[in-house]
């Protein structure tokens, strides 16, 4: 699929909704689809231009066959956030998640779609070796592509690096950690990094972390699901973080 396009009757209503002015064109099926018939009325309702299609013109168009009988054509949106504006901005309660080397965009979507759900400030992944965002991301994140930030670095253990001297503490999930991801309070501005399918984190990426934290499993897989474990993690990150008294909120020091 095109990347110029997002698909998918949810994917495009979210986009509408949230990036109006990057909408260039709708193409549609002309039918009777109460789901395409809402999509067109908010298309128009925002000013973005409708062309009623065959389904084949739509397929020719975007490269695939699963549009669900709908491409919103789009402006390719320049980063809105680069990482010395996120370092910048840097708070008591920020929450950034690193995706080291994520190759599929399906899980990056996922992960998007969770980042969003959480309240993630950015999601930071390295420039090479890493899927970057898609039409495909975009179907899958249902609008999260849009509503985080995802920025790029050329070095992700210097920007780690820089993260850390900024006073945000990173927690990278490993299957070989001692820590469970329930064994720690997630004070103060945090990053949560997660590995690429398979491999999982990197070397120096694990060792510029502060702390490795682990899922426990009790069945017979060894292993989840990049986009689930993130899911996971921010959701236990923030119930760690609401369940906090104003006392344990304070200033943690890192040892040596």
């Amino acid at each position: 699929m095109s990347d110029s396009f997002v698909y998918g009757i949810h994917a495009v209503a979210r986009f509408i909704k949230q990036a109006p002015a990057r909408c260039m064109a709708l193409y549609c099926v002309d039918g009777r689809n109460p789901r395409l018939l809402q999509l067109l009325d908010q298309a128009r309702a925002a000013g973005v231009e409708v062309h009623l299609e065959k389904r084949e013109r739509l397929t020719q168009l975007g490269g695939g066959d699963k549009h669900q009988g709908c491409l919103l054509q789009i402006l390719e949106a320049q980063t809105s956030v680069n990482f010395a504006q996120c370092l910048n901005a840097i708070n008591a309660d920020s929450l950034l998640l690193v995706l080291d080397g994520v190759q599929d965009p399906h899980n990056l979507g996922a992960c998007l779609r969770s980042a969003d759900a959480c309240g993630v400030d950015a999601v930071i992944i390295p420039r090479d070796r890493a899927v970057k965002v898609n039409a495909t991301v975009r179907k899958v994140a249902a609008g999260g592509a849009e509503s985080v930030p995802v920025i790029e670095v050329t070095n992700l253990a210097r920007c780690l690096k820089e993260l850390k001297q900024a006073g945000v503490w990173l927690y990278g999930s490993s299957g070989d950690a001692s820590d469970s991801v329930y064994d720690h309070d997630y004070s103060g501005p945090i990053a949560l990094v997660m590995g690429a399918e398979g491999s999982g984190l990197r070397r120096l990426t694990m060792e510029s972390c502060d702390h490795l934290i682990s899922l426990p499993m009790r069945g017979q897989v060894e292993s989840l699901n990049v986009s689930v474990a993130t899911g996971i993690c921010l959701y236990e990150i923030l119930r760690s973080r609401e369940s906090l008294t104003s006392k344990a909120r304070g200033k943690k020091q890192r040892p040596g």
